[in-house]
């Protein structure tokens, strides 16, 4: 299976997405990753039905508050409808004066993954965006975001309308270096 994984094209995912109970069950999933000190130094923002679309008005908002052209007020508008559900993983480093941010934040992006390998494993297509709002202060203030917290990625999840195309990979032998002292 993981030889084979590969990002479900957010043009090419329809309904269904997960139950609440299936996507409470990916969660679960999800947060099994390494979690240095157990701080569990992440948290989740589900997006279901009515709530993206709400979410999106609130994006809109933004983009035209600033005075964005109107195709990219739409488009933000539009964000979380092309799945049926959206989660935010937002890294939420635990100041503990221990554990480094970055350990942490690597565990964030790890429940990412781990969200997309167990939806791909139960059968739904999932993806892994950010886009501009995973960087941008007013919809963090949207998000709810805390000090210090960050959005790893919005996983798009739901049901594959056609099957993803195989993507070029690296070369595994640029990519590897044994080190010999």
């Amino acid at each position: 299976m993981l030889a084979l994984r590969r990002s479900a094209n957010k043009q090419f995912m329809g309904a269904p997405g997960p139950s609440p109970a299936d996507l409470d069950e990916l969660l679960q999933i999800a947060a099994r990753v390494p979690d240095h000190r157990k701080l569990a130094p992440w948290r989740f923002v589900v997006f279901e039905g009515e709530a993206r679309a709400r979410f999106g008005a609130g994006l809109a908002d933004i983009r035209a508050g600033r005075g964005d052209p109107e195709p990219e007020v739409e488009n933000s508008r539009k964000l979380l409808l092309r799945a049926p559900v959206v989660v935010c993983v937002i890294s939420s480093p635990v100041n503990d004066g221990r554990t480094p941010v970055w350990e942490q934040e690597l565990s964030a992006g790890a429940v990412c993954y781990n969200l997309l390998l167990a939806a791909n494993a139960s059968g739904w297509a999932g993806n892994w965006l950010s886009e501009w709002p995973a960087f941008d202060a007013d919809a963090g203030k949207l998000l709810g975001l805390e000090d210090g917290e960050r959005v790893a990625g919005f996983i798009y999840l739901g049901t594959a309308t056609m099957a993803p195309p195989e993507r070029p990979r690296a070369d595994m032998a640029e990519k590897i270096t044994r080190w010999e002292g």
